[in-house]
């Protein structure tokens, strides 16, 4: 049944002589100034409290305080928890509350300020607990940022506390607020009070849920247990009887009692182990506690001699203590008269924690300083942070353990943030993460375009390092993508953040790195396989699916010249004959696709060169310059430097005209001038592919918010050329493109 600790059965508004006693009794457990100060607080509240009510239970508030703290009191805290649990609501009623309470000193007021913080999380989360898509990550989560929000764990203690009184007196509340409480409780309070061992906490916090989530299973367990109780308590008794007749005889000294069996955790076995009532072996149970470990395994020695142990019904929490310290030894046998019963075995020290968990550990020496103990505390809430479900015994092999146990160590000093949604979805993200992971946790999308954050309704920097609690809201332009400043500032904490920062960047330079590719492979080409050549094939060889694979891998250097004119060599050569003028005969360029003809008037047979100066395409005035030893160069009029070369020779001028074309392609330099923007690069290039046009050199350039790019492409003529001017200077942003002047 219900262990009920100090119940709130009398709604009276003032407060009720029992309890005043009670406080009485707590006081008596504190010195003389811890007394006084536990006094003058029960005296303030009586005044702020007066005739207000719980706003859950809709009992006297001041009661539903006392009671409170007299089970925080039996927890074995200090004065200062004591006190910070009977000014628990303060802060609603007072507005400069930290004023008016500075006189119980600054730890009471941090304790309190810490309450409310976690007061608040329940309502934060809104209906994402009752939503089935977030729920079971949303309540993990908050179980979570609960504990990591305090950095007193007591302020978590004195919430359960709360909590389990708030259930005592649900009853008096509506049964919507009865379902609500009830649910949040079990799902998330319970847990917690598992977690942290304080087990007399979370047994009254889950038979109490399960009275409201499950009024008609509870009744139906509580009546049988009722049916049974004075079968059962006789037969325990006759039980401890013989108990303490072997414990003496064998000169242990011990404490012998029945154990008392909770309701909701009968079900739950019920429902586990698909058994009916009348097959639960562990209803009757008793509890042995003695000095020492030893003591411990000699008993065990002792109840396995009288009575015959149950197959697979041992466990040794003392030698493998559970995830949250629990230690103990549990056995199953079959006692008097063929009934089967439950043997717990520990000392005296692992009762204590197992009673009240980490509370157990809360010990101050004199002038204030925590004891060891403390320190083991601080290690094992940290393990506590990294919420894992239980592994069940029927499933979890030792290869399975020792992975868990190396999980624990691994994940021990990795921290976490545990922040809002403006609708108080709660995220978690690495310690020191920023606005920008938080935008990229809830949507990639948001991350690119993230500007600038609010954070508690205030606006801060992109570099800001959230804290738990904070409630942000990311400030989103409509189209854009992240900067590399991100990165190179370390702005970004989670791996997801950074991995979709990097994709991005990546994706936006793949352009460059495939004309960069190109050019190396025109070059490797040029070189080692001079005739037609079929780049669909290379790409195969060298195990690309397309040749903007191959390309991309040319331009990151992951594939070398070398593996590529080795896989080139492999194609057989296709040779490619090139027709040319009738009467100005001209030798092929040693640019294969730069092939030409030109017409030299009044030569025959003459190599012909295109000048790389000023590039000429086919439609452009041209006019030729003799050179020595390399033929004729073809120059566009009005070259700047066939002007000054002609400047010195100018009877090596020679007039030239374009004479039958066929197949060939010229190199271009053209200039972009645009507003710089995400994407810009990738729809300038789209613009070059849609008209066929082979950019085999890029530069670009970004000055505040002006871009200048330059490209030099391949096109086959003039028609071409304004063709492919006037598509760029449609591409959003771009405010010229031209040819580069002369």
């Amino acid at each position: 049944m219900v262990s009920v600790a100090h119940p709130l059965a009398n709604p009276d508004p003032h407060l009720p002589d029992n309890l005043l006693d009670e406080l009485d009794q707590i006081c008596a457990r504190f010195e003389e100034s811890e007394q006084r100060a536990i006094r003058a607080a029960a005296e303030v509240v009586r005044t702020i409290y007066a005739d207000r009510l719980n706003s859950i239970t809709n009992l006297p508030l001041l009661q539903h305080a006392i009671a409170t703290a007299v089970m925080v009191a039996d927890l074995k805290l200090d004065y200062h928890a004591v006190c910070a649990t009977l000014l628990f609501a303060t802060p609603d009623y007072l507005v400069n509350w930290e004023e008016n309470l500075a006189d119980f000193g600054a730890e009471v007021e941090k304790l309190i300020d810490g309450i409310n913080k976690v007061r608040q999380l329940p309502l934060l989360a809104g209906d994402h607990l009752t939503d089935p898509k977030l729920a079971t990550r949303q309540i993990e989560i908050m179980r979570k940022m609960m504990l990591a929000m305090v950095e007193d764990v007591r302020v978590v203690l004195i919430k359960l506390c709360w909590r389990t009184q708030t259930m005592h007196g649900l009853k008096y509340a509506d049964p919507e607020n009865q379902t609500r409480v009830a649910r949040e409780t079990m799902d998330l309070f319970a847990p917690l009070a598992n977690r942290l061992g304080v087990w007399q906490v979370k047994w009254e916090l889950e038979d109490l849920s399960f009275r409201y989530l499950e009024p008609i299973r509870y009744k139906k367990i509580a009546q049988l247990l009722d049916e049974k109780r004075m079968q059962r308590e006789a037969y325990i008794q006759e039980v401890l009887d013989v108990l303490r007749n072997e414990l003496a005889a064998a000169g242990i000294e011990a404490d012998v009692a029945g154990r008392p069996k909770h309701i909701y955790s009968i079900w739950r076995k019920m429902q586990k182990k698909r058994l009916e009532f009348s097959e639960l072996y562990d209803i009757r149970a008793v509890r042995i506690l003695v000095k020492s470990i030893k003591d411990c395994y000699t008993v065990l020695g002792i109840v396995h001699h009288l009575w015959r142990p149950i197959h697979g019904q041992f466990d040794d929490y003392i030698s493998h203590p559970k995830g949250n310290f629990y230690r103990s030894l549990h056995t199953a046998v079959v006692g008097p008269h063929e009934k089967g019963m439950e043997v717990q075995i520990r000392t005296f020290e692992m009762h204590q924690h197992a009673e009240m968990g980490v509370a157990a550990h809360w010990r101050y020496k004199e002038g204030g300083h925590q004891d060891n103990a403390y320190e083991e505390k601080i290690a094992w809430l940290r393990q506590l942070l990294a919420w894992r479900e239980e592994i069940s015994k029927e499933s979890a092999n030792a290869d399975t353990q020792t992975e868990m146990a190396e999980q624990f160590k691994n994940e021990l000093f990795q921290d976490t943030v545990y922040v809002l949604t403006p609708q108080g979805r709660v995220i978690d993200l690495p310690e020191g993460a920023s606005p920008i992971d938080f935008a990229y946790h809830l949507h990639t999308d948001l991350g690119h375009r993230c500007r600038g954050a609010k954070v508690n309704g205030h606006i801060v920097p992109l570099s800001y390092a959230l804290q738990n609690g904070d409630r942000v809201e990311i400030l989103a332009a409509k189209e854009g993508g992240p900067s590399l400043d991100w990165l190179r500032q370390g702005m970004l904490k989670s791996s997801r953040a950074i991995a979709k920062v990097r994709q991005w960047l990546k994706q936006q330079h793949q352009d460059v790195l495939i004309e960069h590719g190109k050019q190396v492979f025109d070059k490797t080409r040029q070189k080692y396989h001079p005739g037609q050549l079929d780049q669909e094939r290379v790409a195969e060889k060298l195990g690309f699916k397309k040749p903007d694979e191959l390309f991309a891998a040319l331009g990151r250097g992951e594939i070398g010249p070398k593996a590529l004119s080795e896989a080139m060599l492999e194609i057989p050569q296709v040779t490619q004959t090139v027709e040319v003028t009738a009467e100005g005969m001209v030798r092929e360029s040693r640019t294969p696709q730069n092939q030409q003809g030109i017409l030299i008037e009044g030569v025959d047979n003459l190599m012909t060169l295109l000048a790389k100066c000023c590039k000429p395409v086919k439609g452009d005035p041209v006019i030729g310059f003799v050179t020595r030893g390399r033929g004729i160069s073809i120059h566009r009029q009005g070259c700047k430097t066939l002007e000054r070369l002609a400047a010195k020779d100018e009877e090596r001028l020679i007039s030239a005209n374009w004479g039958v074309f066929k197949e060939g392609r010229f190199p271009v330099d053209i200039i972009v001038e645009a507003t710089d923007r995400p994407g810009l690069l990738r729809d300038v290039s789209e613009a070059f592919s849609r008209d066929k046009c082979y950019i085999t050199a890029a530069q670009t350039l970004s000055r505040n918010t002006e871009a200048s790019l330059r490209f030099t492409v391949e096109i086959t003529d003039h028609d071409q050329l304004r063709q492919v001017l006037s598509h760029l200077a449609s591409v959003p942003g771009v405010t010229k493109a031209m040819r580069r002047h002369l």
